[in-house]
Protein backbone atom coordinates (compact mmCIF):
# COMPACT_ATOMS: atom_id res chain seq x y z
CA UNK A 1 0.00 0.00 0.00
CA UNK A 2 1.52 3.18 -1.37
CA UNK A 3 1.72 6.47 0.92
CA UNK A 4 -0.61 7.98 -1.33
CA UNK A 5 -3.43 5.56 -0.64
CA UNK A 6 -2.41 5.88 2.98
CA UNK A 7 -3.02 9.77 2.60
CA UNK A 8 -6.15 9.02 0.73
CA UNK A 9 -7.48 6.94 3.79
CA UNK A 10 -7.40 9.22 6.01
CA UNK A 11 -8.79 11.83 4.63
CA UNK A 12 -11.53 9.73 3.48
CA UNK A 13 -11.91 9.04 7.25
CA UNK A 14 -12.31 12.40 8.47
CA UNK A 15 -14.25 13.59 5.47
CA UNK A 16 -16.54 10.81 7.07
CA UNK A 17 -16.53 11.69 10.68
CA UNK A 18 -16.90 15.51 9.70
CA UNK A 19 -19.93 15.01 7.67
CA UNK A 20 -21.26 12.72 10.59
CA UNK A 21 -20.96 16.01 13.09
CA UNK A 22 -22.55 18.26 10.73
CA UNK A 23 -25.12 15.89 9.79
CA UNK A 24 -26.33 15.56 13.42
CA UNK A 25 -25.69 19.04 14.38
CA UNK A 26 -27.90 20.26 11.50
CA UNK A 27 -30.46 17.76 12.78
CA UNK A 28 -30.49 18.27 16.29
CA UNK A 29 -30.86 22.20 15.36
CA UNK A 30 -33.56 21.67 13.05
CA UNK A 31 -35.37 19.98 15.99
CA UNK A 32 -35.01 23.08 18.14
CA UNK A 33 -36.17 21.12 21.23
CA UNK A 34 -39.22 19.49 19.93
CA UNK A 35 -37.31 16.45 20.42
CA UNK A 36 -37.08 16.92 24.23
CA UNK A 37 -40.57 17.20 24.64
CA UNK A 38 -42.05 14.34 22.77
CA UNK A 39 -38.78 12.08 24.39
CA UNK A 40 -40.92 14.12 28.01
CA UNK A 41 -44.42 13.39 27.49
CA UNK A 42 -44.55 10.32 25.34
CA UNK A 43 -43.22 7.94 27.56
CA UNK A 44 -46.66 6.46 29.34
CA UNK A 45 -45.55 2.74 27.89
CA UNK A 46 -42.42 1.06 27.10
CA UNK A 47 -43.33 0.00 24.07
CA UNK A 48 -44.71 3.65 23.05
CA UNK A 49 -41.10 4.49 24.63
CA UNK A 50 -39.02 1.64 22.01
CA UNK A 51 -40.61 3.72 19.37
CA UNK A 52 -39.95 7.05 20.20
CA UNK A 53 -36.34 6.07 20.84
CA UNK A 54 -36.52 4.54 17.74
CA UNK A 55 -37.90 7.86 15.63
CA UNK A 56 -36.40 10.71 17.55
CA UNK A 57 -32.85 8.80 17.07
CA UNK A 58 -33.33 8.17 13.31
CA UNK A 59 -34.07 11.98 12.95
CA UNK A 60 -31.09 12.58 14.97
CA UNK A 61 -28.75 9.80 13.95
CA UNK A 62 -27.10 9.25 17.11
CA UNK A 63 -28.02 6.68 19.72
CA UNK A 64 -25.73 8.53 22.23
CA UNK A 65 -27.15 11.77 22.20
CA UNK A 66 -30.85 10.72 22.42
CA UNK A 67 -29.26 8.80 25.79
CA UNK A 68 -27.62 11.39 26.59
CA UNK A 69 -30.60 13.35 26.54
CA UNK A 70 -32.28 10.36 28.78
CA UNK A 71 -29.40 11.50 31.32
CA UNK A 72 -30.08 15.27 31.46
CA UNK A 73 -33.59 14.29 31.79
CA UNK A 74 -33.87 11.55 34.80
CA UNK A 75 -30.90 13.92 36.81
CA UNK A 76 -33.14 16.64 36.13
CA UNK A 77 -35.95 14.87 38.07
CA UNK A 78 -38.10 15.33 34.91
CA UNK A 79 -38.17 11.37 33.64
CA UNK A 80 -37.94 8.21 35.86
CA UNK A 81 -35.69 5.54 35.29
CA UNK A 82 -38.46 3.74 34.15
CA UNK A 83 -39.19 5.77 31.40
CA UNK A 84 -36.21 5.74 29.65
CA UNK A 85 -35.77 2.03 29.14
CA UNK A 86 -37.81 1.69 26.00
CA UNK A 87 -36.17 5.02 24.84
CA UNK A 88 -32.53 3.23 24.77
CA UNK A 89 -33.56 0.17 23.45
CA UNK A 90 -35.71 2.11 20.46
CA UNK A 91 -31.83 4.34 20.25
CA UNK A 92 -30.53 1.46 19.29
CA UNK A 93 -32.95 0.70 16.34
CA UNK A 94 -32.93 4.24 14.97
CA UNK A 95 -29.22 4.55 15.02
CA UNK A 96 -28.96 1.88 12.47
CA UNK A 97 -30.70 3.88 9.69
CA UNK A 98 -27.51 5.40 8.62
CA UNK A 99 -26.04 2.10 7.65
CA UNK A 100 -29.04 1.64 5.40
CA UNK A 101 -27.85 4.76 4.29
CA UNK A 102 -24.40 3.95 3.61
CA UNK A 103 -25.67 1.03 2.45
CA UNK A 104 -26.68 2.36 -1.62
CA UNK A 105 -22.89 2.03 -2.36
CA UNK A 106 -23.97 -1.26 -3.50
CA UNK A 107 -26.43 -0.48 -5.83
CA UNK A 108 -25.27 -1.80 -9.43
CA UNK A 109 -28.11 -1.29 -11.29
CA UNK A 110 -28.26 0.46 -14.64
CA UNK A 111 -31.57 2.33 -13.89
CA UNK A 112 -30.34 6.16 -14.38
CA UNK A 113 -32.89 7.24 -10.67
CA UNK A 114 -31.51 4.31 -8.78
CA UNK A 115 -27.69 5.03 -10.40
CA UNK A 116 -28.35 8.54 -8.67
CA UNK A 117 -28.61 6.79 -5.45
CA UNK A 118 -24.96 5.77 -5.15
CA UNK A 119 -22.99 7.77 -2.75
CA UNK A 120 -19.94 8.40 -5.74
CA UNK A 121 -23.19 10.34 -7.10
CA UNK A 122 -25.39 11.50 -4.63
CA UNK A 123 -22.42 12.52 -2.10
CA UNK A 124 -21.39 15.46 -4.35
CA UNK A 125 -25.10 16.23 -5.16
CA UNK A 126 -26.18 16.80 -2.28
CA UNK A 127 -22.60 18.54 -0.42
CA UNK A 128 -23.47 21.26 -3.59
CA UNK A 129 -26.94 22.04 -2.63
CA UNK A 130 -25.99 21.82 0.95
CA UNK A 131 -23.29 24.58 0.42
CA UNK A 132 -25.56 26.73 -1.77
CA UNK A 133 -28.42 26.45 1.51
CA UNK A 134 -25.76 26.88 4.34
CA UNK A 135 -23.92 29.50 2.74
CA UNK A 136 -26.28 31.91 0.49
CA UNK A 137 -29.64 30.86 1.56
CA UNK A 138 -30.79 33.11 4.92
CA UNK A 139 -34.23 32.74 7.12
CA UNK A 140 -35.81 29.96 8.64
CA UNK A 141 -34.71 26.41 8.56
CA UNK A 142 -32.69 26.44 5.44
CA UNK A 143 -29.61 26.99 7.11
CA UNK A 144 -29.96 23.63 9.15
CA UNK A 145 -31.14 21.92 6.37
CA UNK A 146 -28.29 22.81 4.56
CA UNK A 147 -26.58 21.58 7.07
CA UNK A 148 -27.96 18.70 6.98
CA UNK A 149 -27.39 17.67 3.27
CA UNK A 150 -23.90 19.30 3.72
CA UNK A 151 -23.19 17.16 6.52
CA UNK A 152 -24.88 14.09 4.51
CA UNK A 153 -23.07 14.83 1.40
CA UNK A 154 -19.46 14.81 2.67
CA UNK A 155 -20.48 11.20 4.53
CA UNK A 156 -21.25 9.63 1.50
CA UNK A 157 -18.32 11.29 -0.43
CA UNK A 158 -16.03 9.85 2.81
CA UNK A 159 -17.73 6.55 2.56
CA UNK A 160 -17.24 6.60 -1.40
CA UNK A 161 -13.40 7.45 -0.67
CA UNK A 162 -12.50 5.00 1.90
CA UNK A 163 -14.26 2.16 -0.30
CA UNK A 164 -11.79 3.10 -3.37
CA UNK A 165 -8.79 3.02 -0.68
CA UNK A 166 -9.60 0.00 0.67
CA UNK A 167 -9.86 -1.89 -2.25
CA UNK A 168 -6.09 -2.25 -2.75
CA UNK A 169 -5.95 -3.98 0.45
CA UNK A 170 -7.70 -6.73 -0.71
CA UNK A 171 -4.60 -9.10 -1.53
CA UNK A 172 -2.24 -7.95 1.51
CA UNK A 173 -2.04 -11.17 3.56
CA UNK A 174 -1.04 -8.53 6.63
CA UNK A 175 -4.94 -7.76 5.77
CA UNK A 176 -6.26 -11.30 6.09
CA UNK A 177 -4.37 -12.01 9.28
CA UNK A 178 -5.69 -8.66 11.22
CA UNK A 179 -9.32 -9.64 10.11
CA UNK A 180 -8.48 -13.65 11.30
CA UNK A 181 -7.75 -12.05 14.88
CA UNK A 182 -10.95 -10.11 14.92
CA UNK A 183 -13.07 -13.71 14.27
CA UNK A 184 -11.74 -14.15 18.22
CA UNK A 185 -15.03 -13.02 19.74
CA UNK A 186 -13.22 -11.65 22.52
CA UNK A 187 -10.61 -9.52 20.52
CA UNK A 188 -13.49 -8.74 18.13
CA UNK A 189 -15.66 -6.87 20.88
CA UNK A 190 -13.52 -5.11 22.24
CA UNK A 191 -11.99 -3.81 19.29
CA UNK A 192 -15.23 -2.75 18.33
CA UNK A 193 -15.62 -1.24 21.52
CA UNK A 194 -12.35 0.39 21.76
CA UNK A 195 -12.76 2.16 18.10
CA UNK A 196 -16.46 3.15 19.07
CA UNK A 197 -15.28 4.54 22.34
CA UNK A 198 -12.98 6.89 21.00
CA UNK A 199 -15.38 7.93 17.67
CA UNK A 200 -18.06 8.16 19.84
CA UNK A 201 -20.54 7.32 17.12
CA UNK A 202 -21.84 3.79 16.30
CA UNK A 203 -22.36 4.81 13.21
CA UNK A 204 -19.24 6.48 12.76
CA UNK A 205 -17.81 3.13 13.26
CA UNK A 206 -20.27 0.86 11.36
CA UNK A 207 -19.53 3.02 8.11
CA UNK A 208 -15.90 2.58 8.63
CA UNK A 209 -16.67 -1.05 8.67
CA UNK A 210 -18.77 -0.79 5.52
CA UNK A 211 -16.02 0.73 3.79
CA UNK A 212 -13.69 -2.08 4.67
CA UNK A 213 -16.14 -5.17 2.80
CA UNK A 214 -14.76 -3.54 -0.15
CA UNK A 215 -11.40 -5.70 0.78
CA UNK A 216 -13.17 -9.04 0.73
CA UNK A 217 -11.98 -10.02 4.04
CA UNK A 218 -14.64 -8.90 6.11
CA UNK A 219 -16.97 -12.00 6.87
CA UNK A 220 -19.93 -13.34 8.74
CA UNK A 221 -18.02 -14.28 12.04
CA UNK A 222 -15.78 -11.65 11.91
CA UNK A 223 -18.68 -8.50 11.60
CA UNK A 224 -20.54 -10.51 14.27
CA UNK A 225 -18.39 -9.46 17.27
CA UNK A 226 -17.11 -6.31 15.56
CA UNK A 227 -20.63 -5.03 15.33
CA UNK A 228 -21.67 -5.92 18.97
CA UNK A 229 -18.43 -4.11 20.21
CA UNK A 230 -19.38 -1.55 18.46
CA UNK A 231 -23.10 -1.32 20.58
CA UNK A 232 -20.90 -1.55 23.57
CA UNK A 233 -18.43 1.03 23.17
CA UNK A 234 -21.30 3.92 22.01
CA UNK A 235 -22.56 3.58 25.83
CA UNK A 236 -19.26 5.76 26.72
CA UNK A 237 -20.88 8.82 25.86
CA UNK A 238 -23.67 8.47 28.33
CA UNK A 239 -21.24 7.62 31.12
CA UNK A 240 -19.20 10.25 30.40
CA UNK A 241 -22.07 12.70 30.49
CA UNK A 242 -23.42 10.96 33.70
CA UNK A 243 -20.11 11.75 36.28
CA UNK A 244 -21.45 14.16 39.04
CA UNK A 245 -25.06 13.86 38.40
CA UNK A 246 -27.74 11.86 40.59
CA UNK A 247 -28.21 8.16 41.20
CA UNK A 248 -30.97 7.98 38.70
CA UNK A 249 -29.28 9.45 35.45
CA UNK A 250 -26.06 6.96 36.83
CA UNK A 251 -28.51 4.38 36.27
CA UNK A 252 -29.65 5.74 32.90
CA UNK A 253 -26.02 5.49 31.65
CA UNK A 254 -25.87 1.93 33.43
CA UNK A 255 -29.30 0.67 31.80
CA UNK A 256 -27.78 1.43 27.96
CA UNK A 257 -24.24 -0.47 29.01
CA UNK A 258 -26.44 -3.30 30.44
CA UNK A 259 -28.64 -4.04 27.93
CA UNK A 260 -25.70 -3.83 25.39
CA UNK A 261 -24.13 -6.45 26.80
CA UNK A 262 -26.43 -8.43 28.00
CA UNK A 263 -27.63 -8.56 24.61
CA UNK A 264 -24.57 -9.02 23.52
CA UNK A 265 -23.27 -12.17 25.89
CA UNK A 266 -26.77 -13.78 24.88
CA UNK A 267 -25.95 -13.71 21.02
CA UNK A 268 -22.83 -14.77 20.92
CA UNK A 269 -23.48 -17.55 22.56
CA UNK A 270 -26.07 -18.40 20.67
CA UNK A 271 -24.68 -18.09 17.58
CA UNK A 272 -20.82 -19.41 18.17
CA UNK A 273 -22.61 -22.34 20.46
CA UNK A 274 -24.71 -22.84 17.18
CA UNK A 275 -21.99 -23.19 14.67
CA UNK A 276 -20.31 -25.50 17.18
CA UNK A 277 -23.35 -27.64 16.87
CA UNK A 278 -24.62 -26.98 13.33
CA UNK A 279 -21.98 -25.50 11.33
CA UNK A 280 -24.23 -22.37 10.09
CA UNK A 281 -23.43 -22.39 6.27
CA UNK A 282 -23.13 -18.51 6.38
CA UNK A 283 -20.35 -18.73 8.68
CA UNK A 284 -17.88 -18.10 6.47
CA UNK A 285 -19.67 -15.53 3.96
CA UNK A 286 -18.02 -12.54 2.38
CA UNK A 287 -20.20 -9.50 3.53
CA UNK A 288 -21.21 -6.35 1.86
CA UNK A 289 -22.12 -3.06 2.57
CA UNK A 290 -25.95 -4.36 2.77
CA UNK A 291 -25.47 -7.33 4.31
CA UNK A 292 -23.42 -5.38 7.24
CA UNK A 293 -26.34 -3.04 7.24
CA UNK A 294 -29.34 -5.78 7.50
CA UNK A 295 -27.02 -7.74 10.23
CA UNK A 296 -26.81 -4.58 12.42
CA UNK A 297 -30.23 -3.77 12.26
CA UNK A 298 -31.10 -7.80 12.92
CA UNK A 299 -29.08 -7.55 15.93
CA UNK A 300 -30.49 -4.63 17.41
CA UNK A 301 -34.03 -5.53 16.48
CA UNK A 302 -33.28 -9.12 18.32
CA UNK A 303 -31.76 -7.43 20.87
CA UNK A 304 -34.73 -5.34 21.64
CA UNK A 305 -37.15 -8.44 21.42
CA UNK A 306 -35.51 -10.59 23.27
CA UNK A 307 -34.86 -7.97 26.73
CA UNK A 308 -38.28 -5.88 26.41
CA UNK A 309 -40.46 -8.38 28.60
CA UNK A 310 -38.07 -7.94 31.44
CA UNK A 311 -37.58 -4.46 31.13
CA UNK A 312 -38.32 -4.09 34.72
CA UNK A 313 -35.86 -6.63 35.46
CA UNK A 314 -33.01 -4.64 33.75
CA UNK A 315 -34.15 -1.40 35.98
CA UNK A 316 -33.73 -3.79 39.15
CA UNK A 317 -30.20 -4.98 37.78
CA UNK A 318 -28.55 -1.52 37.17
CA UNK A 319 -30.55 -0.21 40.96
CA UNK A 320 -28.32 -3.14 41.93
CA UNK A 321 -25.83 -2.38 39.98
CA UNK A 322 -25.78 1.49 41.25
CA UNK A 323 -27.19 1.30 44.86
CA UNK A 324 -29.48 3.95 46.39
CA UNK A 325 -28.15 6.57 48.21
CA UNK A 326 -29.73 8.69 50.33
CA UNK A 327 -32.58 10.25 48.39
CA UNK A 328 -34.05 7.14 47.58
CA UNK A 329 -34.24 5.79 51.03
CA UNK A 330 -35.44 9.63 52.28
CA UNK A 331 -38.23 9.78 49.43
CA UNK A 332 -39.77 6.68 50.12
CA UNK A 333 -40.47 7.77 53.71
CA UNK A 334 -42.51 10.55 52.30
CA UNK A 335 -45.61 7.86 51.63
CA UNK A 336 -48.98 10.04 50.90
CA UNK A 337 -50.77 7.21 52.77
CA UNK A 338 -49.24 8.35 55.51
CA UNK A 339 -51.16 11.78 55.21
CA UNK A 340 -54.19 10.61 56.71
CA UNK A 341 -52.61 9.86 59.99
CA UNK A 342 -50.54 13.65 60.76
CA UNK A 343 -48.89 12.76 63.66
CA UNK A 344 -47.33 9.72 61.80
CA UNK A 345 -46.87 11.94 58.78
CA UNK A 346 -45.16 14.82 61.06
CA UNK A 347 -43.09 11.82 62.41
CA UNK A 348 -41.70 10.44 58.67
CA UNK A 349 -41.10 14.23 57.74
CA UNK A 350 -39.03 14.75 60.85
CA UNK A 351 -37.13 12.28 59.94
CA UNK A 352 -36.24 13.51 56.31
CA UNK A 353 -35.43 16.71 57.48
CA UNK A 354 -32.87 15.12 59.81
CA UNK A 355 -31.42 13.67 56.49
CA UNK A 356 -31.32 16.85 55.05
CA UNK A 357 -29.71 18.45 58.21
CA UNK A 358 -27.09 15.09 57.85
CA UNK A 359 -26.51 15.48 53.86
CA UNK A 360 -25.97 19.36 54.26
CA UNK A 361 -23.24 18.45 57.88
CA UNK A 362 -21.88 15.66 55.49
CA UNK A 363 -20.93 18.48 52.37
CA UNK A 364 -19.90 21.14 54.54
CA UNK A 365 -17.19 18.83 56.09
CA UNK A 366 -16.18 18.32 52.49
CA UNK A 367 -16.13 21.58 51.30
CA UNK A 368 -13.75 22.26 53.82
CA UNK A 369 -11.43 19.43 52.84
CA UNK A 370 -11.39 20.57 49.22
CA UNK A 371 -10.52 24.00 50.84
CA UNK A 372 -7.60 22.61 52.54
CA UNK A 373 -6.82 19.51 49.79
CA UNK A 374 -9.13 19.80 46.11
CA UNK A 375 -9.99 16.31 44.82
CA UNK A 376 -12.08 16.01 41.83
CA UNK A 377 -13.99 12.57 43.54
CA UNK A 378 -15.27 14.39 46.59
CA UNK A 379 -16.34 17.64 44.22
CA UNK A 380 -18.36 15.15 42.49
CA UNK A 381 -19.57 13.26 45.87
CA UNK A 382 -20.33 16.92 47.08
CA UNK A 383 -22.37 17.84 44.04
CA UNK A 384 -24.62 14.70 44.40
CA UNK A 385 -25.07 14.89 47.32
CA UNK A 386 -26.76 19.00 46.71
CA UNK A 387 -28.68 17.69 44.25
CA UNK A 388 -30.31 15.46 46.72
CA UNK A 389 -30.83 18.27 48.81
CA UNK A 390 -32.24 20.69 46.22
CA UNK A 391 -35.10 17.36 45.17
CA UNK A 392 -35.51 16.21 49.11
CA UNK A 393 -36.46 19.97 49.85
CA UNK A 394 -38.88 20.33 46.74
CA UNK A 395 -40.20 16.68 47.62
CA UNK A 396 -40.57 17.34 51.49
CA UNK A 397 -42.22 21.14 50.72
CA UNK A 398 -45.01 19.34 48.60
CA UNK A 399 -45.31 16.85 51.35
CA UNK A 400 -46.04 19.37 53.89
CA UNK A 401 -48.41 21.47 52.13
CA UNK A 402 -50.42 18.76 51.49
CA UNK A 403 -50.47 17.67 55.08
CA UNK A 404 -52.03 20.87 55.77
CA UNK A 405 -54.85 19.95 54.10
CA UNK A 406 -55.77 17.35 57.08
CA UNK A 407 -57.04 18.63 60.27
CA UNK A 408 -54.63 19.24 62.34
CA UNK A 409 -54.22 20.33 65.79
CA UNK A 410 -52.44 23.89 66.83
CA UNK A 411 -49.44 21.89 67.80
CA UNK A 412 -48.98 19.82 64.77
CA UNK A 413 -50.15 23.03 62.62
CA UNK A 414 -47.13 24.77 64.07
CA UNK A 415 -44.58 21.81 63.67
CA UNK A 416 -45.12 22.02 60.03
CA UNK A 417 -44.45 25.82 60.23
CA UNK A 418 -41.14 24.66 61.95
CA UNK A 419 -40.58 21.90 59.52
CA UNK A 420 -40.59 23.66 56.79
CA UNK A 421 -38.33 26.71 57.93
CA UNK A 422 -35.84 24.08 59.21
CA UNK A 423 -35.38 22.55 56.13
CA UNK A 424 -35.13 25.52 54.68
CA UNK A 425 -32.30 26.34 56.52
CA UNK A 426 -30.65 22.84 56.08
CA UNK A 427 -30.55 23.45 52.65
CA UNK A 428 -29.16 26.66 52.62
CA UNK A 429 -26.18 25.08 54.54
CA UNK A 430 -26.14 22.95 51.61
CA UNK A 431 -25.71 26.05 49.13
CA UNK A 432 -22.89 27.59 51.15
CA UNK A 433 -21.20 24.47 51.20
CA UNK A 434 -21.25 24.37 47.62
CA UNK A 435 -19.88 28.20 47.49
CA UNK A 436 -17.06 27.23 49.62
CA UNK A 437 -16.09 23.78 47.38
CA UNK A 438 -16.47 26.38 44.33
CA UNK A 439 -13.52 28.63 45.99
CA UNK A 440 -11.83 26.14 46.31
CA UNK A 441 -12.09 24.71 42.34
CA UNK A 442 -11.54 28.11 41.83
CA UNK A 443 -8.16 28.30 43.60
CA UNK A 444 -6.97 24.47 41.79
CA UNK A 445 -8.40 25.35 38.01
CA UNK A 446 -5.76 28.68 38.61
CA UNK A 447 -3.33 26.80 40.48
CA UNK A 448 -3.30 28.79 43.33
CA UNK A 449 -3.19 27.35 47.27
CA UNK A 450 -3.24 29.13 50.87
CA UNK A 451 -0.70 29.57 53.04
CA UNK A 452 0.05 27.30 55.48
CA UNK A 453 -0.84 29.97 58.12
CA UNK A 454 -4.16 30.36 56.47
CA UNK A 455 -5.24 26.52 56.21
CA UNK A 456 -4.43 26.11 59.69
CA UNK A 457 -6.91 28.77 60.42
CA UNK A 458 -9.53 27.70 58.45
CA UNK A 459 -8.74 24.37 59.95
CA UNK A 460 -9.82 26.18 63.56
CA UNK A 461 -13.06 27.81 61.73
CA UNK A 462 -14.30 24.48 60.70
CA UNK A 463 -14.46 22.65 63.58
CA UNK A 464 -16.35 25.12 65.81
CA UNK A 465 -18.92 25.61 62.57
CA UNK A 466 -18.46 21.26 62.94
CA UNK A 467 -19.39 21.59 66.51
CA UNK A 468 -22.00 23.99 65.58
CA UNK A 469 -23.71 21.59 63.54
CA UNK A 470 -23.00 18.48 65.02
CA UNK A 471 -25.45 20.29 68.31
CA UNK A 472 -28.17 21.50 65.61
CA UNK A 473 -28.30 18.58 64.15
CA UNK A 474 -28.19 16.48 67.83
CA UNK A 475 -31.20 19.46 69.43
CA UNK A 476 -33.01 18.80 66.37
CA UNK A 477 -33.18 14.94 66.68
CA UNK A 478 -34.22 15.12 69.95
CA UNK A 479 -36.08 18.32 70.51
CA UNK A 480 -34.47 18.99 73.48
CA UNK A 481 -33.91 22.35 75.27
CA UNK A 482 -30.58 21.34 76.74
CA UNK A 483 -29.00 20.74 73.60
CA UNK A 484 -30.50 23.57 71.95
CA UNK A 485 -29.23 25.88 74.09
CA UNK A 486 -25.43 25.20 73.24
CA UNK A 487 -25.56 26.32 69.47
CA UNK A 488 -25.97 30.36 70.27
CA UNK A 489 -22.53 30.10 72.19
CA UNK A 490 -20.56 28.08 69.05
CA UNK A 491 -21.83 30.54 66.66
CA UNK A 492 -21.03 33.44 68.93
CA UNK A 493 -17.59 32.07 68.66
CA UNK A 494 -17.36 31.15 65.48
CA UNK A 495 -18.74 35.14 64.33
CA UNK A 496 -15.12 36.11 66.90
CA UNK A 497 -12.96 33.87 65.06
CA UNK A 498 -14.55 34.64 61.98
CA UNK A 499 -13.86 38.91 62.85
CA UNK A 500 -10.55 38.13 63.82
CA UNK A 501 -9.15 35.99 60.86
CA UNK A 502 -10.43 38.90 58.55
CA UNK A 503 -8.41 41.22 60.25
CA UNK A 504 -5.38 38.89 60.49
CA UNK A 505 -6.10 38.64 56.18
CA UNK A 506 -6.37 42.01 55.88
CA UNK A 507 -3.03 43.01 57.77
CA UNK A 508 -1.12 39.85 55.32
CA UNK A 509 -2.39 41.46 52.07
CA UNK A 510 -1.22 45.05 53.43
CA UNK A 511 2.32 43.57 54.05
CA UNK A 512 2.02 41.60 50.51
CA UNK A 513 2.25 38.12 52.26
CA UNK A 514 -0.80 37.29 50.33
CA UNK A 515 -2.36 38.13 46.65
CA UNK A 516 -5.51 39.88 46.16
CA UNK A 517 -7.25 36.76 44.90
CA UNK A 518 -6.21 34.58 47.51
CA UNK A 519 -7.66 37.19 49.86
CA UNK A 520 -10.51 37.53 48.33
CA UNK A 521 -11.36 33.74 47.93
CA UNK A 522 -10.09 33.68 52.11
CA UNK A 523 -13.10 36.35 52.85
CA UNK A 524 -15.26 34.27 50.83
CA UNK A 525 -14.86 30.82 53.10
CA UNK A 526 -15.02 32.68 56.19
CA UNK A 527 -18.46 34.69 55.26
CA UNK A 528 -20.01 31.30 53.67
CA UNK A 529 -18.80 29.14 57.13
CA UNK A 530 -19.77 31.99 59.17
CA UNK A 531 -23.60 32.05 57.53
CA UNK A 532 -23.75 28.04 57.91
CA UNK A 533 -23.30 28.79 61.98
CA UNK A 534 -26.20 31.46 61.75
CA UNK A 535 -28.74 28.81 60.31
CA UNK A 536 -27.57 26.60 62.54
CA UNK A 537 -28.62 29.15 65.32
CA UNK A 538 -32.01 29.93 63.58
CA UNK A 539 -32.75 26.05 63.91
CA UNK A 540 -31.53 25.58 67.50
CA UNK A 541 -33.95 28.60 68.04
CA UNK A 542 -36.63 26.99 66.93
CA UNK A 543 -35.99 24.21 69.47
CA UNK A 544 -35.96 26.32 72.03
CA UNK A 545 -39.04 27.87 70.97
CA UNK A 546 -40.88 24.73 70.83
CA UNK A 547 -39.86 23.28 74.04
CA UNK A 548 -40.81 26.69 75.80
CA UNK A 549 -43.48 27.61 78.15
CA UNK A 550 -46.06 29.82 76.72
CA UNK A 551 -45.12 32.55 78.70
CA UNK A 552 -40.91 32.08 77.81
CA UNK A 553 -39.28 35.49 75.79
CA UNK A 554 -38.23 33.00 73.68
CA UNK A 555 -41.31 32.10 72.17
CA UNK A 556 -42.70 35.51 72.38
CA UNK A 557 -40.40 37.31 70.66
CA UNK A 558 -37.27 35.20 69.76
CA UNK A 559 -35.00 38.43 68.62
CA UNK A 560 -35.36 40.06 72.00
CA UNK A 561 -34.18 37.11 73.32
CA UNK A 562 -31.40 36.52 71.31
CA UNK A 563 -30.32 39.73 71.67
CA UNK A 564 -30.67 39.87 75.66
CA UNK A 565 -28.09 36.25 75.31
CA UNK A 566 -25.65 38.85 73.66
CA UNK A 567 -25.44 41.53 76.46
CA UNK A 568 -25.25 39.61 79.58
CA UNK A 569 -28.93 38.65 80.15
CA UNK A 570 -28.35 35.38 80.20
CA UNK A 571 -25.74 33.68 82.80
CA UNK A 572 -26.24 30.16 81.25
CA UNK A 573 -25.17 31.70 78.05
CA UNK A 574 -22.20 33.53 79.37
CA UNK A 575 -21.09 30.39 81.28
CA UNK A 576 -21.13 28.24 77.65
CA UNK A 577 -19.52 31.04 75.63
CA UNK A 578 -16.97 31.08 77.87
CA UNK A 579 -16.30 27.69 77.35
CA UNK A 580 -16.72 27.46 73.74
CA UNK A 581 -14.06 30.45 73.59
CA UNK A 582 -11.79 28.44 75.99
CA UNK A 583 -11.92 25.39 73.39
CA UNK A 584 -11.84 26.78 70.36
CA UNK A 585 -11.09 30.52 70.12
CA UNK A 586 -7.91 30.53 72.93
CA UNK A 587 -5.97 27.89 70.88
CA UNK A 588 -6.01 29.67 67.52
CA UNK A 589 -5.55 33.52 69.52
CA UNK A 590 -2.18 32.01 70.71
CA UNK A 591 -0.69 30.93 67.44
CA UNK A 592 1.18 34.09 65.89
Amino acid sequence: MTITAIISMLGAIATFLFGMTTMTDGLERLSSGRLEQLLERLTSSVVKGVLLGAVVTGLIQSSAATTVMCVGFVNAGIMTLNQTVGIIMGANIGTTVTAQLLSLGDISSGNMLLMLLKPSVLGPLLTAAGVLLYSFISGGHKKSVGQIMLGLGLLFIGMDTMSAAAAPLRDLPELQGIFTAFSNPLLGVAAGALVTALLQSSSASMGILQAMTSTGAVTFHVAVPLIMGQNIGTCITALLSSIGAAKNAKRTAMLHLSFNILGTLFFLAALYGGNALFHLPFWRDTMTMHSIANLHLAFNLACTALLLPFHRQLVRLVERLVPGGVEEQALSVLDERFLSSPSLALEKAHDTVMQMGLSARENTALACELAAAFDQKKLERLNETEHTLDRLEGALENYLIKLTDQPLSPEESMRVTELLHTLSDFERIGDYAVNVSECAAALHSRGLAFSAQALEELKFLSAVVDAALDRTLSSCRTRRREEAVQVEPLEEVVDLMADTLKNRHIERLKRGECTVELGTQFLELLINLERISDHCSNVAMRVLRETASADDIVRIDSHTYKHGLHHGADQEFDRLFAQCRERYFVPMERRP
